[in-house]
């Protein structure tokens, strides 16, 4: 399950692109804070920090809790804008949640044993890479296993077949295709092209 990690935030008041330049420079990140029962917050947080975070976390479900002044919020990490030019993170949003309150998450689907269909030649291939799941934040799972050491050739692994960790439910319907086991491409030989005619020779 997806930890809780902690994390030091500050209220942020001034804005505008020279202001979360400066902001930048300093080495801090912008964010804002929202949530259903919460109003958009602006605030920063130390880059340093938080990219190490990211980097060291295994899921792509980031779970944290915000200390703001004297306040504590729990929050998922939304949204991670990369400055993909010179590097480093650009913004980030965080959405408050609560514990006691059921949120939506994509996890991410790992793939687990062999296939016999594999074995023989056939491809393996993802439909879905994630999962979107509901739960309470306490069981966030930081990914979900796909069992393919049944999966033959031609067959499929549908959301009804996963065994889902207690507490999580998926929001795709049952009867939904996740990962599927193709037949092996036949490629077939072109013709060869027929010998050119010889010439008749000149009388």
């Amino acid at each position: 399950m997806a930890k809780i990690l902690d994390i030091i935030a500050q209220s942020r008041t001034s804005e505008g692109t020279a202001s979360v330049n400066r902001l930048r420079k300093a080495g801090s990140i912008p964010a804002v804070i929202y949530g259903r029962k919460t109003q958009p917050t602006n605030v920063q947080v130390d880059a340093k920090s938080f990219t190490k975070l990211i980097e060291s976390s295994a899921s792509d479900n980031i779970l944290v809790s915000l200390k703001i002044d004297s306040k504590e919020q729990l929050a998922l990490v939304q949204e991670v804008q990369h400055d993909h030019l010179r590097g480093g993170i650009l913004h980030v949003d965080f959405h408050a949640i609560a514990m006691d309150e059921e949120i939506h998450a994509h996890a991410p689907l790992h793939l687990v044993g062999e296939s016999p269909g594999a074995k023989a030649g056939g491809l393996i291939e993802a439909i879905h890479h994630t999962l979107e799941v509901r739960c309470l934040p306490k069981d966030l799972p930081d990914a979900i296993e796909v069992d393919i050491s049944d999966l033959q050739t031609g067959k499929g692994i549908h959301v009804g077949d996963l065994k889902l960790p207690e507490g999580v439910r998926a929001k795709l319907a049952d009867d939904v295709v996740l990962i599927m086991c193709e037949e092996p491409k036949v490629v077939e030989e072109a013709p060869a092209a027929a010998a050119p005619k010889a010439k008749a020779a000149k009388k």
